[in-house]
């Protein structure tokens, strides 16, 4: 509020008043209380042996006629607190009658007043109550002209003032600084602030760029103190950087390739490379906006204004003395980290990283991903298999944490040994059966009957089941395991000449027709073949049409070859013998011949009889 210059209200009270009741009584009453009080005064000086002097004399007449002096209105004073209530304070300002201030004017955050007898305390004087002589006054606006006072001071000194944000508004932020004032966003930070609710409720010193008092306009800015302590830390930094120096700094921003730091004025870079001697992803994981970290300048380029700072270089660089902490054929513990097409890397300690090739992570299984044994964060055992400190390179096996399986699966399971196992997986060549942990053997098609003709395995098994085998070869090298089936059985094709014999007479069923001839089941998985020569004495190209498959039919066994498995037949021999036995019988039943002609016929016939 404005000190406003006015008249006082009314003129001095004269001294001499008449009697009676009402207003003028009671002024006439308070005069006579004052003049008793300097009288008593002047007695009491004289009681205690102090002559009166005219100096006495003259403070005591100031002191009397300061009692009827009338403050003007908007008059800041300071005042006494000479009783409290529930409603009002009373505070002596040296006037013959007390002033009052509402009693909220001094209640604290809890709603408990905070005002005590004896408190010293400035009032501005708002206005008189001639009837009830009583002075109405008030501390907050005496604040708050103070307030402008110390607003005007540090706007014309360059000074400061210090104040609370206390809320968000469009374009900044409102500030008390015992009036509401407006810090623009522009005008808060050296950089744009992302996240304005951080800054409500802090308190800070702030530059009065403009006031209007008239209009309780106050315009501050944050920024001005930034900017001018920058100067100063940058000058001071400067002065005193070098590289190889140890610093401290705070985290200024956070980006995917490094963090920036505040040294002082002076910003500097540590790239994620030289965070840590382990593996960082981001260095958001390590650190946050405001964090105070210890760095060592690496690189000083002050013309281009560029520093590079490092952190890890703080510490021993942990490949110094690997190759003793990590020999070849030790035994660690470590965590995978990162998992590739190729391999899992292991960190065996901050710094320190060795690969586990997908190739030594089992015996038995081909690992195609090591998602497939491994998972990252997980903690494994392993072999160094090879350190190599100047590449910052470390081989690591997991399969060779167990012994190898296939040193000693001969031994186990020799040739011809009969194993039994459960159907682990069936492709379009063959079945595997699970033989130990982690090795599974193979049963070829070709492997699974002597005599049947199978286009898949699955026309016969089905995964799961438990089947038994014969050990046909193990290749170690190759880490192959070979069975067999039909081998449980003899060979049928072994014995096939002792029960079809050549010149023997068989019928089978038709399987098979094609254009060189025609395939018969002699027994299961025993076939033989009647070549379309074999088919009839007479000349035919094919002998589809002739026959459909499923007819039975009879032939003459012509040859056998149980190496080839191959039977040939014969339905021409097998006709041709047929017409020889019906000529054989038909001669031997002739009589004897009647005429010459009937002698020669007989002899023709048994001579090609004998021919045949």
């Amino acid at each position: 509020m404005e000190t406003r210059n006015t008249e006082p209200i009314a003129k001095p009270i004269q001294q001499t008043v008449t009697s009676g009741s009402g207003p003028s009584s009671d002024v006439a009453n308070s005069e006579q209380l004052h003049a008793e009080k300097m009288e008593s005064a002047m007695e009491n000086r004289s009681s205690k042996g102090i002559p009166a002097s005219s100096k006495d004399a003259a403070d005591l007449e100031g002191l009397y006629e300061e009692s009827f002096r009338r403050f003007e209105e908007g008059e800041i004073v300071t005042g006494r607190i000479l009783s409290v209530d529930k409603d009002h304070v009373l505070v002596d300002i040296g006037y013959k009658s007390e002033g009052q201030i509402p009693i909220n004017e001094f209640m604290d955050e809890k709603g408990q007043p905070n005002a005590r007898i004896g408190d010293s305390v400035e009032v501005m004087v708002e206005w008189w109550d001639d009837e009830e002589e009583v002075v109405i006054l008030s501390k907050e606006k005496a604040e708050k002209v103070k307030v402008w006072e110390e607003i005007k001071q540090a706007h014309d000194a360059d000074g400061t003032v210090k104040g609370m944000i206390v809320g968000r508004v469009r374009g900044g932020f409102t500030v008390d600084v015992g009036v509401q004032a407006f810090l623009p966003g522009s005008q808060a930070d050296l950089r744009p602030i992302h996240n304005l609710d951080e800054m409500v409720g802090k308190t800070f010193q702030f530059k009065v760029l403009k006031y209007n008092r008239k209009r309780s306009n106050v315009v501050l800015s944050r920024r001005v103190i930034l900017e001018q302590e920058a100067v100063s830390k940058r000058a001071t930094t400067l002065a005193s950087i070098r590289e190889g120096k140890v610093m401290d700094g705070i985290v200024k921003n956070i980006t995917e390739y490094g963090v920036f730091v505040d040294l002082g004025g002076v910003d500097g870079l540590l790239h994620i490379t030289d965070i840590s001697w382990g593996r960082v992803k981001h260095p958001s994981e390590l650190f946050a906006i405001g964090d105070r970290i210890q760095v060592k300048i690496l690189n000083l380029d002050l013309e281009r204004e560029r520093v590079s700072l490092g952190m890890k270089q703080l510490s021993q660089d942990p490949w110094l003395n690997a190759a003793e902490k990590f020999a070849v054929g030790s035994r660690i513990k470590g965590k995978v980290v990162s998992l590739t097409d190729y391999g899992a890397f292991v960190e065996l300690e901050e710094g320190v990283e060795g690969l586990i090739h997908v190739s030594e992570m089992s015996w038995t299984r081909k690992v195609r991903h090591p998602s497939k044994v491994v998972s990252v964060g997980e903690a494994v055992e392993a072999i160094v298999l090879d350190i190599k400190p100047e590449s910052r390179r470390i081989s690591l096996g997991m399969k060779q944490v167990v012994p190898n399986p296939w040193d000693v699966i001969c031994e186990k399971y020799p040739v011809g040994t009969i194993i039994e196992g459960k159907i682990k997986n069936i492709t379009d060549f063959g079945i595997f059966i699970g033989i130990d942990e982690g090795i599974d053997g193979l049963v070829h098609i070709s492997d699974l009957s002597w005599t049947k003709r199978i286009k898949h395995p699955s026309e016969l098994y089905k995964k799961g089941d438990v089947v038994q085998a014969k050990v046909l070869d193990i290749e170690k090298g190759n880490e192959r395991f070979s069975l067999g089936i039909k081998q449980l059985q003899p060979d049928p094709w072994s014995t096939v000449e002792k029960r079809y014999e050549v010149g023997k007479e068989i019928t089978g069923t038709i399987t098979n027709l094609t254009d060189f001839g025609v395939f018969v089941e002699l027994e299961e998985g025993i076939e033989g073949l009647v070549h379309v020569s074999e088919i009839s004495k007479e000349k035919i190209k094919s002998p589809v049409g002739r026959f459909k498959v499923g007819d039975a039919i009879t032939a003459k066994v012509m040859n056998i070859n149980g190496e080839e498995r191959r039977i040939g037949l014969s339905i021409k021999r097998l006709e041709i013998e047929s017409e020889q036995s019906l000529l054989s019988e038909y001669v031997n039943n002739m009589g004897p011949a009647t005429s010459k002609l009937g002698e020669l016929l007989r002899n023709n016939l048994q001579e090609k009889l004998k021919g045949e």
